[in-house]
């Protein structure tokens, strides 16, 4: 890359450290839609010989940026600019998976890898106000958005209730809108929290990511009109794709 085209600027006169100077400079050009999706940034020799600062330097910055999902490396090709990373609002909207990634311009889509009834466990149990030993039914699915693999999500309902539920196609069809048509189930609130953990084999497998990758945790409780706990969900999100938004009012 010629010295006039080159795009990277850190200031040696500030008290920023250098390393943090660069990053925040990529981020300004990913923002500035100067650098693109699949854009190659310039390379570790390059940043090292046109900014005069040394590859540690240099290697912190990009390690930094590409564990939080704005650059990914190939190996023996370069770094690359990522896709921008899904800006979930549900924390303070209440949207089904489909209804987020449809108003995010994204295509979404689901594979069931799981539909069946199974026995009572405390976690699920105890938050829809069921017998310890009430039998569920578990709804496992992969999320999509333009086909690249986002979450796990794992649903839990009262098998005694809901059974009809075993008889559909859940990769086609919005469990919300089943509910709604099959049980006259119209959900009117939800209650959710967010935690964190390192992704297991079999998750970051199904996810595309590596092992003990980041996940971010979103369990959900959500409420019938009649304020009857319906379904528990937990839904593990890749941690490089989704970042959470809450707007909050004072």
């Amino acid at each position: 890359m010629p010295a006039e085209e080159f795009l990277y600027s850190i200031d040696r006169s500030s008290i920023v450290p250098l390393y943090y100077q660069l990053k925040m400079c990529i981020l300004d050009l990913i923002k500035d839609g100067v650098l693109h999706e699949g854009d190659n940034i310039a390379s570790e020799n390059e940043l090292c010989e046109n900014l005069g600062i040394s590859r540690p330097t240099v290697r912190q910055c990009l390690n930094e940026l590409v564990s939080e999902g704005y650059l990914t490396r190939q190996r023996g090709k370069g770094t690359f600019v990522s896709r921008a990373r899904i800006n979930a609002q549900f924390l303070n909207k209440l949207h089904t998976f489909g209804e987020e990634m449809r108003a995010g311009g994204m295509v979404p889509s689901t594979k069931v890898l799981f539909l069946g009834h199974i026995p009572g466990f405390a976690a699920a149990n105890e938050q829809m106000g069921l017998p310890a030993d009430a039998t569920l039914i578990h709804l496992r699915r992969l999320r999509f958005a333009d086909q690249d693999p986002i979450l796990i999500q794992d649903t839990y309902l009262s098998y005694e209730k809901y059974e009809k539920l075993l008889d559909i196609d859940f990769g086609r069809n919005s469990l919300y809108d089943t509910l709604d048509r099959l049980y006259g189930v119209h959900i009117r609130r939800v209650q959710r929290s967010i935690g964190a953990c390192n992704a297991i084999a079999k998750e970051s497998k199904l996810l595309g990511i590596k092992n003990n990758a980041a996940l971010c945790i979103v369990t959900t409780t959500a409420f019938s009109e009649q304020d009857e706990p319906v379904e528990y969900t937990v839904s593990r999100y890749r941690g490089d794709k989704v970042k959470f938004s809450v707007e909050l009012y004072r």
